[in-house]
């Protein structure tokens, strides 16, 4: 069904006149049926951990809007739990996990080859949705890229400027690298499960990438990603990655050619004209209209999503948002994009 499945065109770099669409954290709040089934499920990581319930989850926006694509519902904090840290949610605030401060926090840890069976639940989702999808719906695997993923494991929670891991990788580097390199490899062994059980293109989300700067970005950011990929695509020929460094800035141009992706997300911090003119050269980009026009909708949104379709126009896109849709969004203004992009 390859040939049919307008994101796989736009990743192997068919120019589309009307680009696939899909937006990030689709399955979510802003949805009264996903609020039901995650009051069923009782709490957040019951709701990751429960295949089926996971499952309809990940569904119900490819029902309500037609959707080119469906992401597997999961969490990238699952992976460090699945290493061994402690994770739980508080509720209004979002994850909590026990922290690494120093060598003594790796010595808990497992090895990469020790988390599938906690993963099983996440694998079984994706054997679930490559069964359900509708034929033209391409299936969407992810992970955390070690970077971010490690913020949160040395800080124990979300920051502002992540300045705990930045911190550590300075002053203890040794520390760092080893988080960093059991990060590296556990994410290409959870990836290409996903890969086995179904996913048909792989998304790496680096949120906190535009943290790191210079050098630190290309040690930390970019060559993760690059090992990543390689080696996915080594095991998996032919295996579509999609690479999200957000806010990179600059550091977007060359991304893809540097690491192997076959796109690169772009958050709206960037102008679609210049990623275009800057990122889209390398091949396929997905991006980027700003998530709070999902909010306020009305003519502004039309004009938004209309001009980010003319921008990208001559190359291969995947029309997304510049990061995830919020609680807050209205689903009638879905709707009221997905009119204006397809007409």
């Amino acid at each position: 069904m390859a040939e049919t499945k307008k994101l796989l065109r736009s990743l192997a770099g068919e120019i589309q006149d009307v680009p696939p669409v899909w937006l990030m954290r689709q399955a979510g709040r802003y949805l009264p049926e996903y609020r039901a089934t995650r009051a069923e499920a009782g709490d957040f990581l019951s709701l990751c951990y429960n295949s089926e319930l996971a499952a309809e989850v990940t569904l119900q926006p490819i029902r309500r809007y037609g959707f080119d694509a469906a992401i597997l519902f999961a969490d990238i904090l699952l992976l460090p739990q699945a290493l061994g840290a402690d994770l739980w949610f508080v509720t209004g605030e979002g994850p909590r996990l026990s922290t690494i401060t120093g060598p003594e926090g790796l010595s808990p840890l497992k090895g990469k080859d020790d988390i599938h069976e906690h993963m099983a639940p996440v694998y079984e989702t994706v054997r679930i949705l490559s069964r359900e999808l509708p034929s033209e719906t391409t299936l969407i695997g992810f992970a955390g890229a070690p970077w971010t993923v490690a913020t949160y494991m040395i800080a124990g929670q979300g920051t502002k400027d992540q300045a705990p891991a930045h911190k550590m990788r300075v002053e203890d580097p040794a520390t760092f690298d080893a988080l960093m390199d059991l990060l590296t490899e556990s994410t290409i062994e959870y990836l290409s499960k996903q890969v086995e059980a179904g996913a048909e293109v792989v998304k790496i989300f680096d949120s906190w990438a535009g943290s790191l700067k210079g050098e630190a970005f290309d040690k930390y950011a970019l060559e993760p990603a690059k090992k990543i990929i390689a080696e996915l695509k080594a095991r998996h020929p032919g295996l579509p990655c999609i690479a999200f460094p957000r806010e990179a800035g600059e550091k977007y141009i060359g991304f893809a050619k540097a690491t192997g992706a076959d796109c690169v997300a772009l958050d709206n911090s960037v102008d679609a004209a210049w990623g275009a003119a800057n990122v889209q050269v390398d091949g396929c980009v997905q991006g980027n209209m700003a998530p709070s026009l999902m909010v306020t909708g009305g003519q502004e949104l039309i004009d938004e999503t209309k001009r980010i379709k003319d921008a990208f126009s001559k190359g291969p896109h995947i029309f997304n948002l510049g990061h995830g849709i919020t609680p807050d969004a209205d689903p009638e203004n879905v709707n009221v994009m997905l009119e204006a992009l397809r007409g």
